[in-house]
């Protein structure tokens, strides 16, 4: 069984190498607030468990076995951010901490109804694709409001940059996940957007736009 230490060292190079093709030890020490040295010691436990590849000062990556209990602990995560935001009430910028602490919960039962009871949701609350339980990430044709045009429709999935105030916004203008959504007007001369949510008309900044994240059939 790992470790909850592994486990955050493993998600870490998960997103580390969505940036970068071999993860350097500093890259991760600064990642996790670690000092080096104790990131160096931790990397040869997971190179030990061929959880990782690494060659010291020539970068780390991960194994397919590695790779797919990160994807495992993201799907964890990003499940238990949707289900406190979706039923328990959370607020979309309350559920990170949270879930750094559920998402190290073993029993793979718990997920598997935790999924189904949510629907199999294909993104968390901030616009994050959910892995499915084989650590596959569908691709969906998810578009920035700010890319449509008027009449166009959406169905909100999440936000870009999930700022506590854009999400306390959101929160007090009654707009979740699942809502669907109409460009009823753009106003030219500064981006805004006219849209209507639940028989509601909004009025959205461009940058609101800029970060409501939508899917959409085109």
């Amino acid at each position: 069984m790992n470790s909850q230490s592994e486990e955050d060292y493993l998600k870490a190079l998960y997103h580390l190498e969505m940036e970068f093709d071999s993860v350097s030890t500093n890259s991760i020490a600064d990642y996790l607030d670690m000092k080096p040295s104790s990131v160096t010691d931790m990397l040869k436990k997971l190179a030990e468990k061929k959880f990782i590849n690494y060659q010291k000062y020539k970068g780390t990556s991960l194994t397919k076995k590695g790779k797919l209990i990160a994807l495992s602990i993201i799907r964890k995560h990003r499940l238990w951010e949707t289900f406190l935001v979706d039923k328990l009430g959370f607020g979309w910028d309350q559920v990170h901490i949270i879930a750094e602490q559920l998402e190290h919960i073993k029993s793979e039962e718990l997920i598997k109804n935790l999924d189904n009871f949510l629907g199999n949701p294909k993104y968390d609350p901030h616009g994050d694709p959910i892995p499915n339980k084989d650590g596959e990430i569908e691709k969906m044709n998810q578009k920035l409001l700010v890319e449509l045009k008027a009449s166009q429709k959406g169905i909100i999935t999440g936000v870009k940059k999930g700022t506590a105030s854009l999400l306390n916004y959101l929160d007090k203008e009654k707009v979740k996940l699942g809502d669907s959504i109409k460009v009823i007007e753009i106003l030219e001369f500064d981006g805004t957007y006219i849209v209507e949510i639940n028989k509601r008309k909004l009025t959205f900044s461009e940058k609101i736009c800029q970060n409501l994240l939508l899917e959409t059939n085109d």
